[in-house]
């Protein structure tokens, strides 16, 4: 009455290899799913930055990602999900690994003023970035298309609560300040019309006179 002592029947290693093979044929499938989404995010963003919104359609995508149609609209089923979907997911990437989530700093103690000079500089090159371009092509798309501004809204605020959140832990030591909201604000808005410029006027951005004038203003109302 084996059965009735509770024992488990051992597993023949015959299980165990078919258990082992299926977990690692599901592994390989949802990493070339994941990876099959991705080239089309960094294509659609290549697309957008090259080829502008109106240049931009989801055959062009499809193509530059080397995908099937199937693949893309298992993905992304139009063309605005995808675009959003593509500039969001570049910015939040970028801004978090190249970005001033992982600058060099100089510490808080040593010079208060060089730190700050340094965020200013950090968050400056942002703005030069492709994703920057991306997420302006679709800015101004968004103003005469219903569809893309309804997919655009709550992707930005997102992103921008993102931004934001990574701001406050930068300037960290003037999180507090009563000035500290206002500058922030003004950091964000001021660098991003300043580097819409650039898109009819392109010039060396670190030299920018904006950039000390950022600085000065950083300082003034912080230190």
């Amino acid at each position: 009455m084996a059965a009735g002592n509770g024992a488990s029947a051992p597993t023949s290693p015959g299980a165990e290899t078919g258990t082992r093979r299926g977990a690692t044929v599901r592994r390989s499938r949802e990493q070339r799913t994941s990876d099959s989404r991705l080239r089309i995010l960094d294509a659609a963003v290549a697309c957008l930055v090259e080829s502008g919104y109106a240049g931009t359609t989801t055959l062009t995508i499809q193509a530059r990602a080397g995908v099937s149609r199937g693949r893309l609209l298992h993905h992304f089923p139009s063309k605005e999900t995808l675009l959003v979907a593509a500039a969001q997911h570049l910015a939040a990437t970028r801004f978090a690994s190249d970005g001033l989530a992982s600058a060099e700093l100089p510490p808080q103690a040593d010079d208060p003023g060089a730190r700050l000079d340094r965020i200013v500089d950090v968050m400056w090159t942002t703005y030069q970035e492709p994703y920057f371009w991306a997420s302006t092509e679709l800015w101004t798309a968004a103003r005469t298309d219903p569809a893309l501004a309804a997919a655009l809204l709550p992707a930005e605020r997102r992103l921008g609560a993102a931004i934001r959140q990574t701001l406050d832990a930068v300037f960290e030591a003037y999180a507090e300040h009563e000035n500290y909201p206002m500058v922030r604000e003004m950091l964000l808005t001021g660098m991003r019309g300043v580097a819409l410029t650039y898109g009819f006027d392109p010039r060396e951005a670190a030299t920018d006179p904006h950039v000390a004038q950022w600085k000065q203003m950083c300082r003034v109302l912080l230190l």
